[in-house]
Formats: C-alpha cells, structure tokens, sequence
C-alpha cells in the first residue's frame, strides 16, 4: 500500500505541469527574494510580484495556485489581473547542488465590511442604573476577519477594542460583544462602534466602517440622587424673616416633592423649595421633604427653631427713653430761663392788675 502512495506521488510530479515536489532547506543561505515582501490586495483587483535570485539555476521557479509568470534570467514575473482566491499560495524555489532554497510570499486578501450594524443584545427600552448590558457589533461580509478590529464607544470614548481569533480567509459576518455597568451620568450618551481592517504598513489603509446610523441613544433610569446636604444643620430663624428649605435633586424620572410639615403649620407643597415669606412661631418644629420616582426615594429633613423678634420692644424702649430724657431737658430749660434771665416773679402777678395812676400837668416854670 505504501508503494503504491508512492508510486502516485511520482506520477503526478511527471504529469501535472508546475507541480513541484521537494523540501525546502531552512538553512539556505541565499533565499529567493520576493519584492515587495508582502501583497496585500483588494479581491477582484490585479496584482504582481518579481522573485529574484543572485545566479542562474537549472531548475529556477515559481509554484503558484493561481496566476501567470514570466522568467527572464535571475527574475520571475508573477501577475494575476483579477484576484479572486482568497487563500491564495505563491512560493519561489531554485535547486542547487541536491538541496532546494525557496521563499512563501506572504498574501492577503482582503475585503472591507458591507456594513456594521449596533445594538444592546437581548434588551431594547430604557437601561437601569448599576445593571450590567451587553454591547452588541455586527461586522457584514468581511476578509480576512482576523484582521478586523472592532472599537466600541460611549459618546466620543472609546470603551474598549476587540479581535476575532478566526482564521477563515473568506468574508464572513462576525458578532463583536462588550458589557458595561450603565451609572446616571450615561442617560442621554450615544453608543455606537466602528469596524477597521488593519493590514499593516505595507497594505493600504480601507475606510473605517461607522455604525453612525445605529448609534444608540440610551435612556438610563435612577433613583433621586439630591443636590443638596441629606442632613443640613438645624436652623435658627427670628420672626417675621422670610425661610427656604431647599430639597432639589435629580433622577430618570422626574422626582416628585412631598413635604410633612409641623401640626400647627399650614403650608402645604409639592415643590422642591418650600417658602415662607414672614415666619411665625407657630412655623418652627421639623419639616420633611419625601423625593421619590419609581427608582427609589430619598428624604431630607430639616429642624427650624423661630426666635421672637426683640427689635419693636427695643425701639419702642429707646423710643420711651429718648422722650424721658427730650422732656426733661425741656423741664431744665424753662427752670433755668426763669430764675436767671426774668427775675424773680410770681406767676400769679403777671396777672394781677394794678391801680390807675391821675395825670397831674406839669407847670413851667418862667
């Protein structure tokens, strides 16, 4: 059985053209050289390389699964007008002196993504707070995709990058995942991701395939989160001064207010700040605001003490004292004008009246 294996062997390298069976010696010191190095082509397009070698050989080739040569002394032109493999093999080889020096051209084939579709696997609707999702990225009709890296981002972030260990050279469509933990600050971000053939330096440079027009706006739903201090300190308030107690916070959605206020107030609210314009005594004691939507809730409360207003019981006192102390000063005055500045008198003589005096004329003396 054995012989005849190899018996078929020898058949088919005497009868099928270009078919070359020998090994190749590692430690060849004078390799054939391909230039360029490496081909990185688009599938249907053409494309060429030249193998060279630094003397004339007998035996001087090229193997090849697909395309025509042209030898012209130390040099093999190698052409295919229109590529169409996507495995494709090329291998140079000369024989010298019972051993076989030969050199692979590295090929790729490639092709760029049809289009890259975005979406969250297994969930549509809106995300919640602290819960794990799964990005998802569908790459179409891409080769080699070994070679494809897929970036997923958050806004303009980038989130993470990932690789496909297949090895298929023909197009495929692969499906690209990443888990990320949603928090309050992504409501209203924009996922998407984007697909990149990366041929390396010698290769061109294929557009990147966005998935712009899948881009994922998500919706995040949390709990009440305040924008102020939970347990402000107690506060001290005289009567008849205006007082905001101010609960306001944020969540997906809107929060509602609801306020528990002292027995003997009267001031029902629903709004996240509750005003009082002139306080009274009769508004001091413990208020309670209750912040809630369908997440959760969070309360904050705050202990009011209202002192009496002192300020009219001092004006009305120095008022008292400063006309005390005008009315004395008066007093002093008209004591003091009367007994230095008219003599003294009694009040009683300015009217009593006094006796008629009889003119008697007066005689001239001549």
């Amino acid at each position: 059985m054995f012989l005849c294996y190899i018996f078929l062997i020898v058949s088919l390298a005497t009868y099928l053209p270009g078919f070359h069976v020998s090994s190749c010696d590692e430690n060849c010191a004078d390799k054939p050289v391909f230039t360029p190095s490496r081909l990185v082509v688009k599938h249907g397009d053409p494309t060429s390389a030249t193998c060279s070698v630094k003397n004339v050989y007998e035996i001087f080739s090229l193997e090849k699964s697909k395309g025509d040569l042209t030898t012209n002394g130390t040099k093999i032109l190698w052409k295919v007008q229109n590529m169409t493999e996507w495995d494709i093999f090329v291998m140079c080889y000369y024989e010298h002196a019972d051993h076989q020096c030969c050199s692979t051209l590295p090929i790729t084939v490639y092709k760029p993504p049809d289009s890259v579709s975005f979406s969250f696997r297994n969930h549509s609707g809106p995300l919640l707070e602290g819960h794990q999702y799964t990005l998802q990225c569908e790459v179409h009709n891409v080769a080699p995709v070994e070679n494809l890296i897929v970036t997923f981002y958050r806004g303009q972030t980038a989130l993470g990058q990932l690789q496909s260990n297949n090895t298929e050279k023909k197009p495929v469509t692969e499906i690209f995942t990443l888990n990320i933990n949603t928090s309050k600050e992504d409501d209203g971000v924009q996922y998407w991701c984007e697909a990149e053939l990366e041929l390396g330096p010698e290769g061109p440079q294929p557009p990147i395939v966005l998935s712009s027009h899948q881009r994922i706006r998500a919706t995040v739903l949390y709990k009440p989160q305040l924008l102020v201090p939970p347990h402000p300190d107690q506060i001290t308030i005289t009567e008849g001064s205006p007082l905001q107690l101010n609960c306001t916070a944020v969540g997906n959605p809107s929060p509602s207010y609801t306020w528990v206020l002292p027995p003997s107030s009267l001031l029902p609210s629903n709004s996240n700040v509750l005003t009082i314009k002139s306080v009274a005594s009769e508004h001091g004691g413990q208020y309670t605001c209750e912040v809630s939507n369908i997440m959760g809730d969070v309360t904050v409360m705050f202990h009011v003490d209202v002192k009496p207003n002192i300020i009219p019981f001092i004006v009305t006192i120095a008022a008292l004292v400063g006309l005390a102390v005008i009315s004395g000063l008066l007093i002093g005055v008209i004591l003091y004008y009367k007994r230095y500045r008219m003599g003294k008198y009694s009040m009683k003589d300015v009217f009593r009246l006094k006796a008629q005096h009889v003119a008697v004329p007066i005689i001239e003396k001549i």
